[in-house]
C-alpha cells in the first residue's frame, strides 16, 4: 500500500505541471494521453464464488485516447478483502481445546485474506452524449491480461511451524491465469481543471489453473487441474488526468 500512497503523491504532483499545458476542449474531440487511478467493488461469481466474498480492487491505468474518440489502455489493480467461504483449512492443526497453538504453547491467530492481482489491455471507445464537450460521454472497453488470486496467510508475529515459510503454499489455492474484461459507463472531460472522471459497470473473467500439486488440508485428494472460471461482477469509479500539449505561444512584432 506504501508504493500506491507514493504513486499518488506523485500524480498529484504531476498535475501542477500538465495545468498550465491545458486548453479549452470544449469545440472539438481532442487526442490525449491519460492517466488515473480507480477504486472497483466485484462481486464473485462462478468458480471464484466458492473461495471469497466481496472483492475490492485498487489499481492504475494510462491510456490514449484519438481524436477520433478510440480509446487503448493499460491497467494494473490490486486485489483484496476480508471475506474467505473456505472452511476447515487448519482443522488438523486445531487441538482437543479447539485451538491452534504456536511454538510457544499459547493460543495462536491465523488470519486468512483473499489477495490478488490482474493487469489488462485494453480496447474501446466514446460517444459524447449529455456531455459540455465532445470529449465526455459513454465510455466503454474491453480487453484481456493476466489474473492471479491467493489466499494470505498471516501469524501475526506467533510462529506456527506448520503455517511458516513454504509451508503456507500447501494451504494458500495459488491460481493463475488469461482473464477478459468489459467495461459500460460514463466518462466527463472538464473544459480545464482536475475534474476528470469515469465511473460504470465492470465484468471480469479468468480462466485459470490452479497451480499449487498439494492441499495439505487435503492430502489424499488430487489437487485439480481443470480449468476454472473466475467471474467478477461490480463496479469501477476513476479518476484521471488528461495530458494536454502547452498552446504555442503568439508573438506580435511592430
Amino acid at each position: 500500500m506504501i508504493q500506491l500512497k507514493t504513486l499518488f503523491i506523485l500524480i498529484a504532483v504531476f498535475c501542477f505541471g500538465v495545468l498550465h499545458g491545458q486548453r479549452n476542449v470544449k469545440d472539438s474531440a481532442i487526442a490525449t494521453p491519460w492517466i488515473g487511478v480507480h477504486y472497483g467493488g466485484n462481486f464473485p461469481s462462478g468458480d471464484l464464488n466458492d473461495r471469497y466474498g466481496y472483492l475490492n480492487h485498487i489499481g492504475i491505468m494510462s491510456g490514449y485516447k484519438t481524436a477520433k474518440q478510440l480509446y487503448l489502455g493499460l491497467d494494473a489493480n490490486f486485489m483484496f478483502g476480508n471475506q474467505v467461504k473456505m472452511t476447515g483449512l487448519f482443522d488438523h492443526l486445531v487441538d482437543s481445546q479447539g485451538n491452534i497453538t504456536d511454538i510457544n504453547g499459547d493460543i495462536a491467530i491465523v488470519l486468512v485474506m483473499p489477495r490478488g492481482f490482474n493487469t489488462n489491455l485494453s480496447i474501446g471507445g466514446l460517444w459524447p452524449v449529455w456531455g459540455s464537450n465532445k470529449n465526455s460521454g459513454i465510455f466503454v472497453h474491453g480487453g484481456a491480461g493476466f489474473l492471479l488470486h491467493h489466499m494470505r496467510i498471516e501469524t501475526q508475529n506467533q510462529v506456527i511451524p506448520q503455517l511458516e515459510l513454504d509451508y503456507k503454499k500447501g494451504y494458500d489455492r495459488l491460481t493463475t491465469g488469461i482473464n477478459t474484461h468489459q467495461f459500460i459507463g460514463y466518462s466527463f472531460m472538464a473544459d480545464g481543471g482536475f475534474y476528470n472522471f469515469y465511473g460504470g459497470l465492470y465484468a471480469q473473467q479468468g480462466f485459470t489453473k490452479n497451480r499449487r500439486t498439494i492441499f495439505f488440508d487435503q492430502p489424499t485428494t488430487p489437487v485439480s487441474t481443470d480449468l476454472r472460471l473466475d467471474l467478477q461482477f461490480g463496479f469501477r469509479l476513476g479518476w484521471f488526468i488528461p495530458i494536454y500539449k502547452r498552446k504555442p505561444k503568439d508573438f506580435y512584432y511592430n
